[in-house]
């Protein structure tokens, strides 16, 4: 089966890679940017839109807030920045806010950071590949119609383009993430030009439109509330930040400068994009709402059910760029593309974290090996599937999905600068330099401003979040935590059972016999070898054994074992109820009854066929044995395997196989030049 899915696992994901290949692999800063940070990067195209939504409940009056709660997002992604630069430097290895919590504030605190990054990584790649099918689906009505079989599609990609290597992935992704950059700065630019310089009079496709509140003539606490959810929407722009703390591992050399500079760009990039587009939002008189077939109004009359709302991010390029004109269409697409891509943060985050994890024994330890391509193949894997199975039961709607983000964002950012603190604190009390003590309390300070302002931050997404679907993330987080928890109690439970002891033991004791047991349904070829080898052993007893479960079969095999004469007693079990298992059990049992100190080898002949089908066919009873005998204690099972002529076909199709070269699995070189030596006339 393993070679007969070869060929398309090699077609599909590429050739495997050698271990010393893994320096290959690495990214350089213009390639870790758009893989580490295409998530913060392209929430500029929803978080904005996620803003207007919230304010326009109070009504169109409310809008006048937006310019401040852009400032308010900045001034905290400045902040989330310049602390996670701190992280990086002190915490190169790619733990990120696991590591520094787990080390600065104990393992529960670090895994309570682990599980609020597995809930963000996973909502990030539902909401990211959501918000991308509703962006599409303005254009093509088929995505619309069929978003849900479309996401599913779109993340099955991704995962098959990560499972060939964070290499290839990120060159793939870097263009349409600088694409979509380059775009939005020239709206940018473009916009204020026009604003500015030339005058014109920019509208939105929805500037006509009036909205109608849910609760007009909002005011006092009720009016602070609303803002501080709006601020709370808004903070998607910060999604994803972590990631490059965690991700440090893939830069190349000098890890932590390049991956601290990644970090700066990001941060300036993704604020610039927020503002221009809060800017131009307000300039061309965009208008959203939560429910805008019922909330926007044109001429006094309702939109209706059959209104499909664009993204401020579209609505704003046209009204720069114009409506079907080239540089929309550009933005439009690649817009729609890096939404997709988005999720590449977390198909590089949520895979080397559960390495992290699995090496703590907190999760299986297959997620802590690399697979064929040097990829975490059973991480990215494992994303997909919760990934799939949100999409699934939130019908890929980004609306809903979204208010399940960003607490376990907060909830890791305010750990992990709780965490840096104590570092910073511990280094001081042993550092004596100046120079070295000024600079650890300048980081210091840095950490303790960002664990207040995130710390202030997550109490207000939690009061404002919590009913519109909050507490969906908090269950996941806890369903994570419980469940790491109890891998790391079976992990640690395990190994003090298997630890060596340093006196002799009853496993360091020789057994004082070995009775072996042969068992046999008929005289044949496996039942032959597998005596001879039996006695190859030179076991204290030999004996075979047999069930009878028909009597003229039985019949039969007492007479061809003494006609043969076989010098193997033969010992027969009655089973009145025709069982083959139980009888075994049973006998075996009572011979580790009668002699404690003793060693029941039981040898079991096995068929070795060469096709799938017939595993169905044979060998049913001897699995069902071995897997009743391994839990009995003092038996050892040993199958003695008989080849099929079918299993020697199966080695020819494989040696067939093997020397095959798949399309583009070997190399040509240049053809060698010949010397002509035919005569010349």
């Amino acid at each position: 089966m393993s070679k007969l899915t070869d060929v398309p696992k090699r077609i599909l994901i590429g050739r495997a890679l050698r271990s010393d290949r893994l320096g290959e692999t690495l990214l350089p800063k213009r390639v870790a940017l758009p893989v580490f940070a295409s998530d913060p990067l392209s929430s500029v195209a929803y978080a904005p839109g996620e803003v207007l939504l919230v304010l326009s409940i109070a009504g169109l009056s409310a809008y006048h807030f937006s310019p401040w709660i852009a400032v308010a997002v900045v001034v905290l992604m400045f902040t989330v920045v310049a602390s996670y630069r701190q992280n990086v430097h002190a915490y190169p290895s790619g733990g990120g806010d696991y590591e520094v919590a787990t080390t600065n504030l104990g393992p529960r605190a670090g895994l309570t950071v682990a599980s609020a990054l597995l809930v963000d990584y996973v909502l990030t790649v539902a909401v990211s590949i959501s918000a991308g099918i509703e962006n599409l689906g303005s254009a093509i009505p088929f995505v619309v119609e069929n978003k849900v079989a479309c996401a599913v599609g779109v993340i099955v990609l991704l995962t098959l383009m990560n499972l060939r290597g964070v290499r290839e992935s990120g060159t793939l992704f870097a263009i349409p993430t600088y694409v979509f950059v380059a775009g939005v700065f020239l709206m940018i630019a473009w916009g204020a030009f026009r604003g500015v310089v030339l005058g014109d009079d920019m509208r939105a496709p929805t500037a006509d439109f009036e909205i109608k509140p849910e609760h007009p003539g909002l005011a006092g606490f009720a009016l602070v509330f609303l803002l501080l959810r709006a601020f709370s929407s808004g903070c998607a722009a910060l999604t994803g930040v972590e990631a490059i703390s965690n991700g440090v591992p893939g830069f190349r050399k000098p890890k932590a400068r390049n991956a601290a500079t990644t970090l700066a760009m990001m941060g300036l990039l993704a604020v610039t994009m927020f503002c221009g587009i809060i800017a131009l939002a307000a300039a061309t008189d965009v208008r959203m709402a939560e429910n805008p077939g019922r909330d926007l109004v044109h001429n006094g009359v309702p939109l209706g059910p059959g209104y499909v709302q664009d993204p401020v991010i579209s609505q704003v390029a046209e009204a720069v760029f114009g409506h079907g004109s080239f540089l929309f269409m550009i933005l439009a697409a690649a817009t729609a593309l890096v939404l997709f891509l988005a999720a590449n943060t977390a198909y590089n985050g949520f895979p080397l974290l559960g390495s992290i994890l699995a090496q703590d024994r907190y999760l299986p330890r297959q997620l802590h090996t690399r697979g064929d391509r040097l990829a975490f193949s059973n991480g990215i894997v494992l994303l997909a599937g919760a990934a799939v199975l949100l999409v699934w039961i939130y019908g890929a709607d980004s609306t809903r999905l979204i208010q399940l983000y960003i607490v376990g964002v907060f909830v890791s950012f305010t750990l992990s600068q709780t965490g840096m603190v104590r570092h910073w604190n511990r280094l001081l009390g042993a550092e004596k330099d100046p120079a070295a003590r000024r600079r650890t309390v300048r980081a210091r300070a840095i950490n303790a401003f960002g664990a207040f302002f995130t710390g202030l931050v997550l109490v207000v997404v939690l009061l404002t979040k919590f009913t519109h679907g909050a507490w969906v993330a908090l269950l996941g987080m806890c369903i994570f935590y419980a469940t790491m928890t109890a891998i790391r109690r079976h992990y640690d439970r395990v190994a003090e059972e298997i630890a060596a002891p340093d006196a002799p033991s009853e496993d360091t004791v020789r057994p004082s016999r070995v009775h072996s047991v042969v068992l046999v349904s008929k005289v044949h070829r496996p039942a032959l070898r597998a005596l001879a080898y039996a006695k190859l052993l030179r076991s204290d007893t030999l004996e075979a054994l047999s069930v009878n479960v028909d009597a003229e079969e039985t019949r039969a095999l007492r007479e061809e074992w003494e006609r043969r004469g076989i010098d193997v007693p033969l010992k027969v079990l009655d089973s009145p109820y025709r069982e083959v298992t139980r009888p075994v059990i049973e006998y075996v049992k009572s011979l580790r009854a009668q002699s404690p100190r003793d060693v029941v080898s039981v040898i079991i002949p096995e068929y070795v066929v060469g096709h799938w089908y017939e595993h169905f066919l044979h060998n049913q009873s001897a699995l069902r044995l071995k897997g009743r005998l391994l839990f009995t204690p003092g038996v050892m099972v040993t199958s003695v395997p008989y080849q099929l002529e079918s299993s020697e076909a199966a080695k020819l199709r494989a040696r067939r196989r093997q020397n095959w070269s798949a399309p583009g699995s070997v190399r040509r070189g240049p053809a060698e030049r010949t010397k002509d030596t035919s005569p010349r006339t």
